[in-house]
C-alpha cells in the first residue's frame, strides 16, 4: 500500500489544525458571520457523530483506493446538501438519529474489516448516511442564519475532514500505522454502538 512520507504528513496534520484553529476563532459569537459560513464551517466539529463520519468516508475511500478516492468524498458532500434541502424544505424524513449513528457504527466497521465494494456501491453507501447528516445539519440551522453561507460552511467543513481521512488512510503503509487505523476504526465503530444504545 502506498504512503505518504512522515514529513508530508507531519504537514497536513499542521495544515489541518491551523484551519481548525482559525475556524474555531472566526466561529465566536461576536463575529459578524457567526451565522453564516464561519457557524456552518464549526458545526460538524461539534458533534463526535459527524466528525467520525466524515472522516471515516476518508479513511474507507483510501483503502478502497483508485477512483474511490475521490468519488466517496465527493458523493457524500453533494448528498448532505441534497439532505440539508429536504429539511430546509420541511420534507419529513424519519430515523434521522439512527441513521447517523449507524453511519458511524457501519464507517467503522467497513475500514475495520478492510471491506472493498465497487465504487458505484461505496458511493450508494455514503450517500445514504451523507442524507441523514445533511438533514440534520440543515434542520439545525441557526435562526436569522443564511441557509447558503451556512450549507457552504458545512461543506467546506466536511472536505476538510474527508481529506484529513484520505491523507491517514494514505499514510497507514506501513504496519504500525495499519493497526493503529484498525485500532481506530473499531474506537468509531463503537461510538457508534453507543450512540445506537442511547449511551451518548
Amino acid at each position: 500500500m502506498s504512503h505518504l512520507s512522515a514529513r508530508t504528513c507531519g504537514r497536513i496534520s499542521a495544515l489541518t489544525l491551523a484551519v481548525l484553529g482559525v475556524s474555531a476563532a472566526l466561529a465566536h459569537p461576536g463575529h459578524p458571520d457567526a451565522f453564516g459560513f464561519n457557524d456552518g464551517f464549526a458545526h460538524p466539529f461539534s458533534g463526535l457523530d459527524h466528525l467520525l463520519a466524515m472522516l471515516a468516508v476518508g479513511l474507507w475511500a483510501a483503502q478502497n483506493k483508485r477512483s474511490a478516492l475521490w468519488v466517496l468524498p465527493l458523493a457524500f458532500p453533494l448528498m448532505m446538501a441534497a439532505g440539508a434541502l429536504l429539511a430546509l424544505a420541511g420534507v419529513a424524513l424519519p430515523g434521522v438519529e439512527t441513521g447517523i449513528a449507524v453511519s458511524v457504527a457501519v464507517l467503522g466497521l467497513l475500514i475495520a474489516f478492510a471491506i472493498r465494494m465497487p465504487v458505484w456501491a461505496g458511493a450508494a453507501v455514503v450517500s445514504v448516511f451523507a442524507l441523514f447528516h445533511g438533514y440534520a445539519h440543515g434542520s439545525e440551522l441557526p435562526h436569522g442564519a443564511s441557509a447558503l453561507w451556512y450549507g457552504a460552511g458545512f461543506v467546506a467543513a466536511t472536505a476538510l475532514l474527508h481529506l484529513s481521512g484520505l491523507a491517514i488512510g494514505l499514510a497507514a503503509g506501513q504496519k504500525t500505522a495499519a493497526q493503529a487505523v484498525r485500532v481506530g476504526s473499531i474506537a468509531i465503530a463503537a461510538v457508534g454502538g453507543c450512540l445506537l444504545s442511547g449511551a451518548f
